[in-house]
């Protein structure tokens, strides 16, 4: 069990939350308008009604003692800022920002942020994959070059070999696993036969498949 301190409940502050709750985490949550915090306040471990900006009242947190500190204001960015600056200097161990720009992203980084997140930025970029590709259900972005992505078994794979497929050297992509509705395979071998529904995980250069996604039918 991990815990967190998490500033500013608005919409994304408020989904970072429950999807942490929802995996067991200890969260505390810190916002400046009392009505947000008292309605919220029933499902988390701590509630504070808080000025982030003065550097008092985040000295009464204790700060060090949580595994990381979010920083979620979208709106403020001069008050977000500011409690990145004042979270680094109280000793977090770990402090994530959000940012809308790559501007924000290094006023932030300069200031202590560990990480920088651009939470719309990444809902934008996600959709744009999806939309030039039918074929790509999910993808995680690793860096600049690689990811993984879960991708439709292209038809002409059905019912052939995964040994002569061989995907890494034709195609440039590593299979991690394959999802079959519910069951996930995590074991694979090079006489795997792929059938009609198979859903692939794939690793490999980011250009390279989505070239590949968008051949298939």
């Amino acid at each position: 069990m991990k815990s967190f301190l998490l500033i500013g409940m608005g919409k994304f502050g408020r989904t970072l939350g429950e999807k942490m709750l929802g995996m067991g985490d200890e969260v505390t949550i810190v916002d400046k308008n009392e009505d947000i915090v008292n309605s919220l306040a029933s499902k988390y471990t701590d509630a504070l009604i808080a000025n982030c900006m003065n550097i008092d009242n985040l000295k009464k947190m204790d700060i060090p003692s949580y595994d990381a500190c979010i920083v979620a204001i979208g709106e403020d960015f001069q008050s977000s800022l500011e409690i990145t600056s004042n979270l680094h200097d109280l000793g977090a161990k770990r402090v994530i920002s959000k940012a809308a720009t790559s501007i924000q992203s290094k006023f932030l980084m300069r200031s202590g942020a560990d990480e920088v997140i651009y939470p719309d930025n990444d809902i934008a970029e996600k959709l744009a994959i999806r939309l030039n590709s039918s074929n790509v259900i999910n993808y995680i972005d690793l860096d600049s070059e690689y990811s993984i992505f879960e991708i439709a078994c292209p038809d002409k794979w059905i019912k052939k070999k995964l040994v002569d497929i061989n995907p890494r050297k034709k195609f440039g992509m590593n299979i991690l696993t394959i999802k079959k509705g519910r069951e996930v395979i995590s074991s694979l071998d090079g006489e795997y036969v792929f059938e009609e529904g198979d859903q692939l995980v794939v690793f490999g250069n980011t250009v390279t498949i989505l070239n590949f996604t968008n051949k298939q039918k």
